[in-house]
C-alpha cells in the first residue's frame, strides 16, 4: 500500500509481500481464536474493558509468545519491525477477525515507543521485554482535576530525596489503573515552574503504600477509569524518562503515539458498530423510515471519510494531524450511538432481564457520549488548531 499522495490521489494498492503478511496473520488468527479463545471474541473494549480480562490478558501473552506483541517496534528492542502498511493490515485483520481487546494497549503503543525514542538503554532494558511478554501493564498519570485537556497545568509535584522521586498529587480519568503495575505520571518537579516548563516524566509502581486507586462509576455501570492519589509515592531517582524538568517534550512524543496507525483499527469497530445499527434497522423494520436510511447512509460516508483522512496522514507527524483527527472522529461516533437509539426506538430505553446489563448498542450510546471530552476536548482540539496552524490570536486564559 502507498500511502504517499499525488494530489488529491491516494495510491492503496498493497504489495505481494504486504499481502502474504495479511494472510500470514490471518491464518495465525484463525488457527489460535479457538477452544477457550473463540468465547473472547468481540470482548473488551472502550466502555467494556471490565469484560474477561483475566482470560483477555491470556490471550495476549499467547500472543506474545508466538512473537505477535509490539509488531510495530524496530527488531534491535525485541519487535517485527513492520513496515507501515504492515501495521495497518495488522490492527485491520485483528479487528476484522473481530479478536478480544488487548489489554497491553498504554504499554504497547505508548509507553513501549516513547522509551525507544526518549529513554535510556537501562530502562529500555529493564522495561521494554516485560511489555513484549504481557508481564507488566502500564496506565497514564496525566490528567488532573485542574488540569484535563490543559495538560501543561499539572500539579502533581515530585521532589529528590535520598535516591528517590517522591510524588505528591492526584491524577484522574486514569484508564485500567486498577489492573496496572506501573504507571508513567508527568509531575512538576521544579518548585515555581509554570504551564510545560519544569515537569517531569515519571515511571511510579503503582502496588505502594502511597498510591490510592478509586473506581469512577461511569453512565454505562462500569469503571474502567479511575482516580489515583499519590501520597508520599516513591520511585527510584533514574526513572525519570529524559531529562528532569524536560518532560513536557517527552510526554508530547507519547501523545503522537496516541494517534497513530492504531486509530485505522478504531474505524474497523466502528464499522461493526454501525453494520449491527443496519442490521438492527432490518429486523424491527427502522430501515423504511427514510429519515433513519438519511442517517445510515451519511453515517456510512462519515467513516469512509475517516478511513481516507486516516490513511492520507499516517505517513506524516503526528502533530497538529492528531488534533484534525480526534476533532473528526469524536463526534461521528457520538453521533453514531444517537442513530443506534434512534433506530432501537422505544426498546432502547430497556433492559432485558437480570442481571439488567446494556446491550451493546445501549453501551455504544452512552459511553460515546464521553467521546467530545476525553483525550482532549474538541475547545482544545480547535484552540489547537486555531492558535498553532491557523495563527489566531489565543484564547483569552485566566
Amino acid at each position: 500500500m502507498d500511502i504517499e499522495s499525488e494530489g488529491d490521489v491516494v495510491d492503496l494498492n498493497y504489495s505481494a509481500e504486504d499481502d502474504a503478511f495479511r494472510q500470514e496473520f490471518r491464518d495465525w488468527l484463525e488457527a489460535n481464536l479457538v477452544g477457550k479463545f473463540a468465547a473472547l471474541r468481540g470482548l473488551g473494549g472502550s466502555g467494556r474493558e471490565h469484560e474477561a480480562f483475566e482470560e483477555r490478558l491470556e490471550w495476549n501473552q499467547h500472543m506474545a509468545a508466538h512473537g505477535w506483541s509490539c509488531v510495530s517496534w524496530p527488531k534491535e528492542h525485541g519487535g517485527r519491525g513492520l513496515s507501515l502498511q504492515q501495521q495497518v493490515i495488522f490492527h485491520e485483520e485483528y479487528a476484522r477477525a473481530n479478536a478480544p481487546a488487548r489489554v497491553n494497549h498504554l504499554g504497547e503503543e505508548l509507553l513501549g515507543p516513547t522509551l525507544i525514542a526518549f529513554g535510556t538503554p537501562e530502562q529500555q532494558a529493564r522495561f521494554l521485554p516485560k511489555i513484549i511478554a504481557v508481564e507488566e501493564l502500564w496506565c497514564q498519570g496525566y490528567s488532573e482535576p485542574g488540569a484535563g485537556s490543559d495538560l501543561a497545568g499539572v500539579k502533581t509535584k515530585a521532589r529528590l530525596e535520598d535516591g528517590k522521586w517522591v510524588v505528591d498529587g492526584q491524577k484522574v480519568w486514569t484508564s485500567l489503573a486498577h489492573t496496572a503495575d506501573w504507571c508513567f505520571v508527568i509531575a512538576r518537579t521544579e518548585p515555581g515552574s509554570v504551564k510545560h516548563r519544569g515537569l517531569s516524566y515519571l515511571l511510579v509502581p503503582m502496588d505502594q503504600p502511597g498510591v490510592e486507586i478509586r473506581p469512577i462509576l461511569q453512565l454505562t455501570g462500569t469503571s474502567e477509569f479511575n482516580e489515583v492519589f499519590f501520597d508520599g509515592a516513591t520511585t527510584d531517582e533514574d526513572l525519570v524518562v529524559g531529562e528532569p524538568g524536560a518532560g513536557w517534550s517527552v510526554a508530547m512524543g507519547t501523545l503522537g503515539f496516541e494517534r497513530g496507525v492504531s486509530t485505522l483499527a478504531q474505524q474497523i469497530a466502528f464499522q461493526r458498530e454501525l453494520q449491527l445499527i443496519i442490521d438492527l434497522a432490518r429486523t424491527n423494520g427502522a430501515i423504511e423510515d427514510p429519515i433513519i436510511q438519511d442517517q445510515i447512509v451519511k453515517s456510512q460516508m462519515g467513516l469512509d471519510m475517516l478511513r481516507m483522512h486516516g490513511l492520507r496522514t499516517l505517513s506524516g507527524e503526528q502533530g497538529i494531524e492528531a488534533s484534525i483527527t480526534k476533532l473528526l472522529w469524536a463526534p461521528w461516533h457520538r453521533s453514531l450511538g444517537e442513530l443506534a437509539m434512534a433506530v432501537a426506538g422505544a426498546g432502547g430505553l430497556t433492559v432485558a432481564q437480570a442481571p439488567y446489563e446494556l446491550d451493546e448498542l445501549q453501551a455504544l450510546y452512552l459511553f460515546s457520549r464521553a467521546d467530545t471530552l476525553y483525550g482532549g476536548s474538541d475547545e482544545i482540539q480547535r484552540n489547537v488548531i486555531a492558535e498553532r496552524v491557523l495563527g489566531l490570536p489565543k484564547e483569552a486564559r485566566v
